[in-house]
């Protein structure tokens, strides 16, 4: 239970010192909390597939699970969702309210646990995560995610993936561009993917960025236009290899023949 309690502490000290230096940065530019939606979702290539695999969204319960800076949670408010947004970090949690406030959203957010979620059971359709399962116990935070959602519900997170060694040891050695990180923290593994069907039944996984990793060691905006094409053909051609991609985007569905998220992987 301390090893537990230190990683919570040490996690929640982290994002909450990030999210302060953010919140100095705002209240000089307060400007700079509004944005169009193409901003959140072509920042990075997965997140525009990956948020088109909720669907339309348009009157449905959606949990923003870890929401750090809070722009999906506005997003997904601007179409339509009935949005809640939690954040282990009360700072970004304050950040995310200032954010849809300043975009003219209504929307939920509160300081959570994803660990621990502090909801009824079945109470979300969908639920979105980008980069923040694999800062978590996955066989606990996966279950909490079962027990919230709707019979017929998804949930579907954007994750770094570790099925490639070469991108592995690149991580350990290289130095790139948001490579600060938290000492717990590492990407999915195959097993803990394994762990996730056990609750879920079907996982569904689609890998993203395999030769546009690097984009990584690049300046920003310097990656050649060609290699995300390249990475299109390639992933859809040849299945097999996007379990050597950067990231993998999962999505998790609930039957509606199984309402009980109790009896899941008992």
């Amino acid at each position: 239970m301390d090893g537990v309690a230190d990683r919570i502490r040490s996690e929640l000290a982290f994002h909450d010192e990030q999210a302060t230096c953010r919140a100095h940065y705002f209240r000089s530019h307060p400007d700079h909390l509004q944005f169009d939606d193409n901003d959140y979702l072509d920042h990075e290539t997965w997140v525009r597939p990956a948020l088109a695999q909720l669907g339309d969204v348009r009157g449905l319960d959606v949990l923003d699970f870890g929401c750090g800076h809070g722009m999906a949670a506005v997003v997904l408010a601007r179409s339509g969702a009935r949005v809640t947004a939690f954040d282990l970090s009360p700072n970004y949690v304050a950040e995310c309210q200032t954010r849809a406030a300043s975009n003219g959203v209504a929307l939920r957010a509160l300081a959570a646990d994803g660990e621990r979620l502090p909801f009824a059971d079945a109470s979300f359709d969908r639920i979105w995560g980008n980069a923040v399962l694999h800062h978590l116990d996955l066989d606990i935070a996966t279950r909490e995610l079962r027990r919230v959602l709707r019979p017929g519900g998804v949930a579907v997170f954007c994750e770094p993936w570790a099925g490639n060694p070469l991108l592995n040891w690149a991580r350990r050695t290289l130095p790139y561009r948001g490579k600060h990180r938290t000492v717990d923290e590492s990407p999915l593994t195959p097993a803990q993917l394994r762990e996730m069907r056990l609750v879920f039944g079907a996982v569904e996984v689609q890998g993203h960025q395999l030769l546009a990793m690097i984009r990584r060691v690049l300046p920003a905006g310097h990656c050649p236009s060609w290699v995300d094409r390249a990475d299109a053909w390639l992933l859809h051609r040849f299945p097999v290899v996007q379990h050597w991609s950067r990231y993998m985007v999962l999505t998790c569905r609930v039957s509606q023949s199984n309402p009980s998220p109790t009896l899941v992987g008992v």
